[in-house]
């Protein structure tokens, strides 16, 4: 096939196919600005001094060498959710697009030939959204060139990735766009005569989410051979075990969720008195692994986000212990033990990781809804033959409701309880300061501990809490936006559900 035909006949659809390149444009635009974000924190050089700090810079985040990583991490963390943005975007109007596929092929186009209109539709939508995005960042760039009172920029607008750099990201996107595009339709048989989707017919087990138990037990090793000669480890490979584990959590909760769909919807059956719990029991029990579709990127945002909230709390925690040693010694004067820093910069840097997880978490809220949009979509004919036999409308809406909420209250429990349980595995439930002395005489007099000259700061326990109010916060926000989305799309659902749509022509 000529690349010219390629072209016309992936963009050959109705306003639906526009709308969904539009959306997928969007979403790939957005990745590249946080991924070319990403790269210019990591283009940041050591500064012409003594300790290397970068020092034209007013945010500590990115003076200090080892805070960067955290900060290159946490926007490339925040382009996750928009990939998975533009995966679900890319499901948009799927009805129509088979349809279309389905003639393409009876007018002679091989299987082969369908799936890379289909990945060529997406990764054009793509390529044209990361350039957009690239146009974007460079304009965002130069005009938020700001700098301070000292002369310290707010922003690393002194340096840009390097032209290899730019180019692997506007052109990973597109091509992760049309990997995803090309994925979808791994279970498709496209037909002359229509497009045949196959289903698992095996309900999902619950090893799905044996993921989890790997993923901590990989985090429980850094503890172990951290500080243990012969087998200490060097830092990086600590933080690639807690990488590695943090990512097999986040899947085992993702893959997890299907099979608590499944056993959800075999309780709603089984235990279920009203038409609407019923009618979603069998929805779940037919396509469990929906939820886990729709729900990946939203889980996955719930993991970091409690695993922030755990880091905090011990080093909250850790600072109020120091105080509390500096007040016993009766150290007032600012010299005793800290955290080498004023704990504010701390927090205020986890801060921006809360800001970043609510940004991911709104952004993950629009994936489901553009997911459940392409369910109702998709479903139309279903639901408004049920609408004509008599169903009340209020019973199919009851139905999405209970198809949307009962996978997702048990797996958002899980991802809360996991990701804070995972700092806690590394650094311990406790915080013990370190007994520090000062002495106030010469060396000589100074060389006896037990000499009066000295004075100590006793070591002090405290027990790490569970942030109970924040983890409450963040679960109940996460709610919320699943409601405002569910209420979205039963707005959809009330006129897409007609009865006009079982005209046959």
């Amino acid at each position: 096939m000529k690349p010219g035909t390629l072209l016309r006949l992936a963009y050959a659809g109705t306003r639906t196919d526009r709308l969904r390149a539009a959306l997928t444009a969007l979403s790939a635009a957005l990745a590249a600005v946080a991924l070319l974000a990403a790269a210019t924190v990591a283009a940041i050089r050591p500064g012409n001094n003594e300790s290397g700090w970068s020092e034209q810079y007013s945010n500590g985040l990115l003076v200090e060498p080892g805070l960067r990583p955290g900060v290159i991490t946490a926007l490339i963390l925040l382009a996750l959710p928009v990939l998975a943005l533009a995966g679900q975007c890319i499901r948009l109007g799927a009805p129509a697009r088979d349809r279309r596929l389905a003639a393409i092929r009876l007018a002679g186009a091989t299987p082969r030939q369908a799936v890379w209109i289909a990945a060529t539709d997406t990764g054009l939508a793509a390529l044209a959204g990361s350039v957009a995005g690239l146009a974007a960042f460079l304009a965002l760039h130069g005009s938020l060139d700001r700098r301070d009172a000292s002369n310290r920029l707010y922003l690393p607008t002194d340096v840009l990735p390097s032209p290899i750099g730019i180019a692997v990201v506007v052109l990973a996107v597109p091509l992760v766009a049309a990997l995803i595009g090309a994925l979808l339709l791994r279970r498709v048989i496209i037909t002359p005569l229509g497009v045949v989707r196959r289903i698992r017919d095996r309900a999902p087990r619950a090893w799905t989410g044996a993921p989890i138990v790997l993923g901590v037990l990989i985090v429980a090793l850094i503890p172990a051979y951290r500080d243990d000669p012969p087998f200490s480890m060097p830092r990086n490979a600590g933080y690639l075990l807690a990488i590695l584990g943090v990512l097999l959590v986040t899947l085992g909760i993702v893959f997890g969720t299907g099979w608590i769909a499944w056993t959800a919807g075999r309780l709603l059956v089984r235990y279920g008195r009203r038409p609407a719990a019923l009618l979603a029991g069998r929805r779940l029990m037919a396509d469990p692994w929906s939820g886990s579709r729709t729900l990946a990127a939203l889980l996955a945002a719930v993991v970091f986000g409690a695993i922030a909230l755990g880091l905090r709390q011990h080093l909250v925690t850790e600072a109020a212990a120091m105080d509390e040693a500096n007040r016993l010694a009766g150290v007032t004067d600012g010299s005793g033990i800290g955290l080498g820093a004023d704990p504010s910069f701390y927090l205020n840097a986890y801060a921006m990781v809360n800001v970043a997880v609510g940004i991911a978490l709104t952004l993950a809220t629009a994936g489901v809804l553009v997911a459940m949009t392409e369910g109702i979509v998709a479903r139309r004919r279903t639901e408004a033959a049920l609408l004509a036999a008599g169903v009340p409308r209020r019973t199919i809406a009851g139905a999405l409701a209970w198809q949307a909420l009962t996978p997702f209250v048990p797996a958002v429990l899980v991802a809360l309880t996991v990701g804070t349980s995972l700092p806690r595995t590394v650094l311990g439930t406790e915080v013990t300061t370190g007994r520090n002395g000062t002495c106030d005489g010469t060396a000589a007099q100074c060389a006896d501990e037990s000499s009066p000259l000295w004075t100590w700061t006793p070591e002090v326990t405290r027990h790490i809490h569970l942030p109970l109010p924040e983890l409450t916060l963040l679960g109940g926000g996460t709610l919320a936006l699943m409601l405002l989305a569910l209420a979205a799309g039963l707005l959809l659902m009330r006129s897409a559900t007609s009865v006009e749509e079982l005209r046959a022509g």
